[in-house]
């Protein structure tokens, strides 16, 4: 309060008055803004992860469907990649589409190719297959998901660092 006989406040003795100028402010709001662009970014960066694995799953699941009924029909059946359109199919059931940013590709007999990056893994009735390969991929992420060809084994291998 200031009033006859009274002198104003005074500024602390180090000659600056107290609270956060201007620039430091700013400071702090582009500290703030850069550590939510890597929490995005590493958010971001666990979807995808997520992505692949679900569908990494997905295609085994679907191998395994081709294998067991192959098996319990008594007859071959193939299991379908087309890696241009980025979909695959489990024999008997619709095609499906990989999410966006997704690849697949396959590597199987040559007999078994029905286009330059198409083509299939058959399965015998006996559980046999031609055998091969299918791996997915997402930015610097793989997965493999490969199928033996004298027991037409299903098996996975995650990339390294999940």
């Amino acid at each position: 309060m200031t009033g006859p006989g009274r002198r104003p406040a005074a500024i602390p003795s180090g000659g600056r008055a107290s609270g956060f100028s201007l620039i430091e402010l700013m400071i702090v709001m582009v500290l703030v803004i850069a550590l939510f662009g890597l929490v995005g970014t590493s958010i971001s960066r666990s979807l995808r992860g997520a992505e692949l694995r679900n569908e990494a799953r997905e295609i085994i699941a679907g191998l395994r469907h081709t294998r067991g009924r192959a098996i319990v029909e008594r007859a071959e059946t193939v299991f379908q990649v087309d890696a241009d359109a980025r979909t695959w199919q489990a024999a008997g059931e619709a095609t499906r589409q990989l999410p966006e940013g997704l690849d697949i590709t396959l590597t199987t007999a040559r007999s078994e190719l029905t286009g330059e990056n198409a083509g299939g893994i058959r399965f015998y009735p006996d559980g046999a297959s031609t055998g091969g390969s299918v791996l997915l991929s997402v930015d610097d992420r793989e997965w493999f998901v490969t199928v033996g060809w004298l027991t037409g084994e299903i098996s996975q291998a995650p990339p390294e660092d999940s």
